[in-house]
């Protein structure tokens, strides 16, 4: 069965994860000019492009362990998965900048509002990950291009504490992405057992 979908994804073009993830922003916008998204689009847009960024995030953590524990190798997804995570929350940004607030207090938001700051600070620990997704930024950082694409985990970290922060009381959705950013993240830094050399006689 691994096998027969390993097969299937070789022959999925990139582009129609770009194409299938990317055209839901700009129907969303349009419902929330329309009026489909209830009577407060602006929040609403807001938040299905900031929740639509978690699943992103999430579900580029998830292709190393499907890889490693079952055999399901999406890796070739990796980059566009990454790119449009960052394109979600960038569209997260500007509706709460030019559509929420209206480029009124940003600075005073973003320092005395906890969640918004530590949404703001993913978002710029995102952006030299994003400017680096291409194969030119690989070859020339080498070894660096690693160590500075392991900040993807505590970017993703804050955007789900983000999510949650911004709840008003307990809500299982946003404390659900963040237990399972939390198990991802943890599976990736926990201690694998060694191999052991069988002894010989």
């Amino acid at each position: 069965m691994i096998d027969m979908l390993n097969s299937f994804f070789r022959k999925v073009p990139t582009w129609l994860v770009y194409l299938g993830y990317g055209l839901p922003a700009f129907y969303l916008f349009y419902l929330g000019i329309s009026g489909g998204l209830g009577p407060e689009p602006v929040r609403a847009l807001e938040h299905e492009y900031g929740e639509i960024a978690i699943q992103l995030l999430i579900i580029g953590l998830m292709i190393t362990p499907l890889r490693k524990l079952v055999g399901l190798n999406l890796l070739k997804f990796r980059r566009a998965i990454g790119l449009l995570a960052f394109f979600y929350v960038a569209l997260h940004l500007l509706v709460w900048l030019v559509l929420d607030v209206q480029f009124e207090g940003v600075i005073k938001d973003i320092v005395k509002r906890p969640y918004i700051t530590v949404g703001m600070l993913a978002f710029v620990i995102m952006i030299p990950l994003a400017l680096t997704s291409n194969n030119r930024a690989v070859k020339a950082l080498g070894r660096s291009w690693q160590k500075l694409h392991k900040l993807t985990y505590l970017a993703v970290l804050l955007g789900g504490a983000h999510f949650v922060m911004q709840t008003k009381g307990f809500e299982f959705e946003a404390y659900a992405y963040l237990a399972v950013i939390l198990a991802l993240v943890g599976y990736r830094y926990w201690p694998k057992p060694s191999k052991r050399t069988p002894r010989t006689t």
